[in-house]
């Protein structure tokens, strides 16, 4: 369309204000490859000038080069350009085309709305358009649409490549340490030794130990690096050995490559923000669910380990996360529990914690997640010194047909591991004295006199012979393993000890983590629960098969000091008709004996009347028997010598001699006297009368009893 034409939208007042261009490309590699998009972009200034705007009116806006145009989050310029719009100080807004300006169809109208209420002018390489009118901002709208239909359709395109490759195995992504691709692209084992040696290592150990954490440690225990190999940059193949860390080991247990299967779509990426979340520029990246990987094709290139081995190695990394959930048992630690992490509440069905008292003495089995989540009481705690010898004991002799496998394979398991770990250090001994060679070849091929280069050459070959040295200096003074300096007589002592697993397992050179892997490996799970006074013990086993037993339950010590229900009954039954001292010698004579330890006292018996609320018919003195009668029936001394019109004496001497008959509760205490009406008028005395010594100043009294 000739510029006759566009200049009719075109008014002095547009004209007045400035003309705004701008210039975006949606990666650095087109900014630096696609040159020709990016002269016909910064050309519209000749394009505005043609126009009527004056050279000082024109800007070029250009800080979003190398920003996608799907989102204005980064896009600086594009933001810069939306304000001076809204402020009425653009007239026109040039651009290539609309995919320029955005590929996203809110950020299209949303500019296309300020423009159209502050009349600005929206221009490109072919035609002027006012926002404003309905026909102009119907077909920007159109283009805008167009715009990020495109960009999907871009997206579709590509993506369907990549899915196409990756069904085929074809598609070409970082492999870990340990893997290489061939001149051919094929995927193959790193042909360097050592290399292979470090990564066999790291799954060996794990497999023993059921622990990465265990994996880091041995490596840095022996002073053992892991292998890298750099990427992309000017250091793309370069080897670099480097100390392991937990997050490595983890990276390399997850990786499906080292079973020999390709996979593809283990992450996914998010890159829209959700309500509620910040905008960000990078995507948010997630693991996937390994049964949602999209594509999975086994055994398409050699591994390290087997398919099989991977998912027994992904289910016992799931298994060593500390979370309550109950399907993860945890990781093995070097606590005395032998159930640590199998225990399961038999009243909830949580996972039971261990806890320990006494500074580690006593063990204890606690189902306490509901009151720490949930502020309930905690639902059960028991003993478990006890559970934890019957559980052995079922799985020692669970174990005793496999003896003979256990002591054959034993031996060999400990050599493989010895050689291996003898290899890789062997192997870095090789590879600086490699880099040594190496250097000294340089130094030796350089000119002499070139001193410049000399100089540097022999220092770095000094290094290297340094570092060589150190090496073999650490292998010597490092003790030989055990297990590579046997004698023909300890290797067949060990195969007999291999025989008698009871004494194998409580070795003191036998650790609780040994005790506890060999457990996980037999045992699924142990549910426990009480029944009155046993403690039922149910043991699922790997297999699936179940065992069933109970064992008497250990008493705390609040109930090892309660008194017997018999001692309360008796004391009920007395209460009425004894004193506490005479209830006392009773529970003594038949063999009772106090909650707390000896023999039963009065203060003892009166406390356990009190706690259980038993009243006492019988007084338990003559002061606190004001009428001289108890409930009994029985009289004090005094009353019954005044019920005789006899003295104390006597009655003391009727008692000496079974006359009178009596109860006395202890040596010298008071005695109480039964006395029928019979018996009083039997022993009753006549009246007696004695004079009464006069007093002075007063007659004499004769006294009447």
């Amino acid at each position: 369309m000739p510029i006759q034409q566009h200049t009719l939208k075109i008014r002095p007042d547009h004209l007045s204000r400035q003309a705004v261009i701008y210039v975006r490309q949606s990666t650095l590699l087109q900014v630096r490859e696609n040159i020709g998009s990016t002269t016909r972009q910064y050309d519209l200034v000749k394009r505005a000038h043609e126009l009527g705007w004056e050279q000082a009116g024109i800007e070029v806006i250009d800080q979003d080069q190398g920003q996608s145009g799907s989102s204005t989050i980064g896009r600086d310029g594009f933001q810069l350009l939306v304000a001076e719009v809204g402020l009425g100080h653009v007239g026109a807004v040039l651009s290539l085309e609309v995919s320029r300006l955005a590929r996203s169809c809110s950020d299209w109208y949303r500019l296309l709305e300020i423009c159209a209420l502050t009349d600005t002018l929206v221009i490109d390489e072919e035609g002027v358009y006012d926002p404003g009118l309905y026909n102009d901002r119907l077909l920007l709208g159109f283009k805008g649409t167009m715009s990020e239909a495109e960009l999907h359709w871009l997206h579709q395109r590509l993506q369907g490549g990549k899915l196409t490759k990756a069904e085929q195995g074809k598609l070409r992504f970082r492999l870990p340490s340990g893997l290489i691709y061939d001149p051919v692209g094929h995927v193959v084992l790193d042909p360097d030794e050592a290399v292979q040696g470090a990564i066999r290592l790291v799954f060996t150990l794990f497999e023993q130990h059921q622990s990465a954490l265990a994996v880091v440690s041995h490596f840095a225990k022996h002073q053992l690096r892991f292998p890298t190999r750099h990427w992309g940059g000017v250091r793309s193949g370069e080897l670099e050995w480097v100390p392991l860390c937990h997050g490595r080991v983890l990276d390399v247990l997850h990786s499906p490559l080292y079973a020999g299967a390709y996979v593809y779509g283990r992450t996914h990426t998010r890159r829209h923000a959700l309500p509620g979340e910040e905008p960000r520029i990078k995507g948010r990246t997630r693991r996937v669910k390994q049964e949602e990987w999209p594509i999975v094709l086994l055994d398409r290139h050699p591994g390290y380990i087997t398919w099989d081995q991977f998912r027994c190695n992904q289910q016992q990394l799931a298994d060593n996360q500390n979370t309550p959930a109950a399907a993860h048992r945890g990781a093995v630690r070097d606590g005395p529990s032998l159930l640590q992490g199998i225990v399961l509440c038999g009243s909830c069905g949580r996972r039971m914690s261990v806890r320990y008292q006494r500074e580690g003495l006593v063990l204890i089995y606690e189902c306490s997640q509901a009151h720490t989540q949930l502020a309930v009481k905690v639902c059960q705690t028991m003993r478990g010194d006890r559970i934890d010898q019957v559980v052995g004991k079922v799985l020692l002799e669970a174990m005793e047909p496999a003896q003979l496998e256990v002591a054959l394979s034993a031996l060999a398991h400990l050599e493989g591991r010895a050689k291996q770990l003898d290899q890789q250090a062997k192997r870095q001994i090789e590879r600086a004295q490699y880099d040594a060679d190496l250097a000294r070849r340089r130094y030796h091929a350089v000119d002499p006199e070139n001193r410049l280069v000399a100089r540097s050459l022999e220092r770095d070959w000094n290094e290297k012979l340094v570092e060589v040295d150190r090496l073999e200096r650490e292998y010597q003074t490092q003790p030989v393993p055990d297990a590579l300096r046997l004698s023909a007589e300890q290797r067949e002592q060990i195969r007999v000890l291999a025989q008698d697993l009871p004494t194998l397992w409580g070795a003191p050179t036998t650790t609780n983590a040994q005790r506890k892997q060999l457990v996980r490996w037999l045992i699924k799970d142990v549910t426990l629960a009480k029944r009155g006074d046993l403690v039922v013990i149910d043991i699922r086993w790997q297999t699936e098969a179940r065992t069933g037993l109970s064992i008497p339950r250990l008493k705390k010590s609040w109930e090892l000091r309660q008194t017997q229900p018999e001692v309360i009954a008796s004391i009920q039954k007395w209460a009425p008709t004894s004193s506490d001292a005479s209830m006392a010698s009773l529970l003594n004579e038949a063999g009772y004996s106090a909650g707390g330890g000896g023999m039963f006292t009065a203060k003892k018996v009166q406390s356990l009347r009190y706690d259980y609320q038993i009243e006492a018919g019988c007084p338990q003195g003559p002061a606190a028997c004001p009428t001289g009668q108890r409930g009994d029936g029985r009289y004090s001394a005094r009353t019954a010598a005044t019920l005789l019109h006899v003295n104390i004496s006597t009655i003391a001497k009727w008692c000496e001699t079974g006359r009178l008959e009596y109860v006395q509760t202890a040596p010298h205490g008071p005695r109480w006297i039964t006395l029928t009406p019979e018996r009083i008028a039997e022993l009753r005395k006549p009246t007696q009368q004695y004079w009464k010594p006069r007093q002075a100043g007063k007659p004499q009294q004769n006294v009447v009893e």
